[in-house]
């Protein structure tokens, strides 16, 4: 692996800091913390357990999507694709980060979209420079 150009190192970090945070937000509301009203619309307090098995299942979505997002920007980690995928698989995650970026735009919770909206349009400006500059 290369050494990052500045500009992607600074883009790498700041996915790699946004996104543990979303991991750390998903497994404790997997785990039951009283998060639910920043999360899935708002709806409950503590999420129900279908959605909390969700969190779980995105917890280990936005981990993979984490070593994806470094591993792509040049740091030697471990990613759970190989070398040759992590181009596409980034774009994909710039695309699922557009979607993110719609849903926590139009979600009724006030909470959720004060927290989210911003978070997901800086992943996607972070993430969208690393699949540009890498």
């Amino acid at each position: 692996m290369s050494q990052p150009s500045a500009l992607t190192a600074a883009a790498a970090g700041l996915a790699a800091a946004l996104l543990m945070g979303l991991v750390v937000f998903q497994v404790a509301l997997a785990a039951g913390a009283p998060w639910g009203r920043a999360a899935y619309g708002g709806a409950a307090a503590r999420v129900p357990g279908r959605l909390r098995a969700s969190s779980a299942v995105a917890a280990v979505v936005w981990a993979g999507v984490l070593l994806v997002v470094l591993r792509r920007a040049g740091y030697a980690v471990w990613a759970p694709l190989p070398d040759s995928w992590l181009p596409t698989a980034t774009v994909l995650v710039v695309v699922l980060l557009v979607v993110a970026c719609v849903l926590n735009a139009i979600t009724p919770s006030r909470l959720e979209r004060a927290i989210w909206l911003p978070v997901s349009v800086l992943l996607l400006a972070a993430c969208g420079t690393v699949a540009l500059t890498a």
